[in-house]
């Protein structure tokens, strides 16, 4: 069975995504840039079997699934052919360099799906820089005081859900220190969330990254 194709800001519009899907059996969409429910609720409703391949950016492939968390339908499939060679939801996902065929021929895994306290999805990179402030990871403590950022990144290699990582300032270079868990907290001065490259609206002093309940099926 074909997939519905995504192509995010224009990102489809090219003759080989064309011939691909009618090689395929695929549907092929265009969409703004992060799109929204507006855009894509119509699309995702109608799915029956079908997989959902995005071509675009991080913040693309997120705003995809959160519409795809919030209709219920995590049932679906989610291929990736990111737009970007730095992707950072490429690298955890380890895409192949056959992006294309991996999104429309591959197996699905299972990822943690990292959810936030204001209804968004995190699934390659979320950043907060600079931090001073406490961060708590499950029961453990990794900092108090100040650092230059810290990341937090799902874990799709298993483990309890998300890592989390402080950066510190050295004399040489960074030092990083990473933590793994379910949830991580942060209580500090205000400071602007950046998720999967899209900054928050507004300053925060407390933000909650957790993973959801049921994982995502990537297919790579």
């Amino acid at each position: 069975m074909g997939a519905l194709i995504l192509g995010c800001g224009g990102a489809v519009t090219s003759a080989d995504w064309a011939i691909l899907a009618a090689t395929t059996g695929s549907l092929v969409r265009e969409t703004p840039a992060t799109p929204g429910r507006a855009d894509l609720d119509p699309l995702l409703k109608g799915l029956s079997g079908e997989d959902v391949v995005v071509h675009g950016s991080d913040a693309d492939l997120a705003a995809v699934v959160l519409r795809l968390l919030r209709l219920d339908r995590l049932d679906v499939r989610v291929g990736y052919v990111p737009t970007s060679p730095t992707s950072p939801v490429a690298r955890l996902w380890r895409l192949p360099a056959d992006r294309v065929r991996a999104a429309l021929a591959g197996s699905a895994h299972p990822v943690p799906l990292i959810r936030d306290d204001v209804g968004g999805v995190l699934l390659g990179l979320g950043v907060l820089a600079p931090v001073n402030g406490t961060v708590f990871c499950d029961d453990a403590v990794p900092l108090r005081g100040t650092a230059k950022r810290v990341e937090v990144a799902p874990d799709p290699a298993g483990g309890p859900g998300l890592s989390v990582t402080v950066v510190r300032r050295a004399f040489l270079r960074d030092r990083r220190h990473t933590w793994t868990g379910r949830a991580v907290q942060f209580g500090s001065d205000p400071v602007v969330p950046v998720r999967d490259g899209v900054p928050h609206p507004r300053p925060m002093t407390r933000w909650t990254w957790y993973r959801h309940t049921q994982d995502l099926l990537v297919v790579r």
